[in-house]
């Protein structure tokens, strides 16, 4: 369903922009508007680019490990090996100690957030169009404008961290913390509460700050289309097409930058939470 066809058609512009934002639901789905009904729900179109782009990073892994050249580095060897470089002192930097796991986890992390975020440079109408043919009625093709796929990744990450704690610190010293962190031990009520909060903000904000972000650069990129759709029926097709096309140029541009910041500040927060659960109790 293109912008075009939203407004021939009648349907309004929330009606176009709902469409585009309603995940390939299968299970317990709401019948009416094709939204997520109970748990045992699964976006499809979400799991399905997901995993596909995760296929895509081992792929091209593999593909470049079995032809690395010390001697005469490629281009894209050159540019995989900045990447890696640029993880590794950023892992140095925030990371105390060491950790094999860390590096491997935040380039996976960066890689992979940053595919799922390029997913929103993609005209916002041409995969839904080619999904239609094969008839699918609805597919959101941004994994990260997914709050179940920003929440699982962050989710995942303080497993980590809940994990780490009690290994460097033991299940007596990570509990140590919630009862004189960060007032001492007259406050233990206060500390219990403030902990908490702490530690359950850690997965809030590495999951919604992603999901705010890519949700709100999706939705100017439908606004701008919706520009094109009305420029169809209008008569000022002459001068609304090409404001569409400045607008969505100079929006891709500075949204190249959004997607690249938050894969980054992901990875980031990642080595900086999981560098806090390594420090001892006494440290915190």
């Amino acid at each position: 369903m293109s912008s075009e066809s939203a407004q021939s058609s009648g349907g309004s512009t929330v009606e176009y922009i709902q469409h585009h934002l309603t995940n390939l639901c299968v299970g317990n789905c709401d019948p009416v508007t094709h939204k997520a009904a109970g748990f045992w729900a699964l976006h499809v179109d979400t799991v399905f680019f997901s995993c596909l782009l995760a296929a895509l990073i081992v792929f091209v892994a593999q593909r470049l490990g079995a032809s690395l050249q010390a001697d005469k580095p490629g281009g894209f060897q050159n540019f995989i090996e900045t990447i890696i470089d640029f993880v590794s002192t950023q892992v140095r930097d925030s990371f105390p100690g060491h950790n094999p796991i860390i590096a491997p986890l935040a380039l996976t992390i960066f890689l992979w957030v940053w595919l799922m975020n390029f997913m929103d440079l993609i005209p916002v109408d041409l995969l839904p169009l080619i999904g239609s043919m094969f008839g699918i009625d609805y597919l959101k093709v941004v994994p990260t404008t997914d709050l179940s796929t920003t929440m699982a990744m962050s989710l995942t990450v303080f497993g980590l961290i809940l994990y780490y704690n009690i290994k460097v610190k033991g299940a007596v010293g990570y509990m140590k913390m919630f009862l004189f962190h960060p007032f001492g031990k007259f406050f233990v009520p206060v500390n219990v509460v403030m902990t908490a909060i702490e530690e359950l903000a850690k997965p809030l904000s590495l999951g919604l700050r992603l999901f705010g972000n890519m949700f709100a650069g999706e939705l100017v990129f439908l606004l701008i289309a919706l520009i094109g759709g009305s420029a169809a029926i209008g008569a000022g097709l002459l001068l609304i097409v090409p404001l569409q096309i400045v607008l969505d140029l100079a929006w891709l541009i500075f949204h190249i930058l959004v997607i690249t910041l938050q894969a980054f500040i992901f990875m980031v927060l990642t080595i900086v939470y999981l560098g806090m659960a390594h420090t001892e109790a006494d440290d915190h």
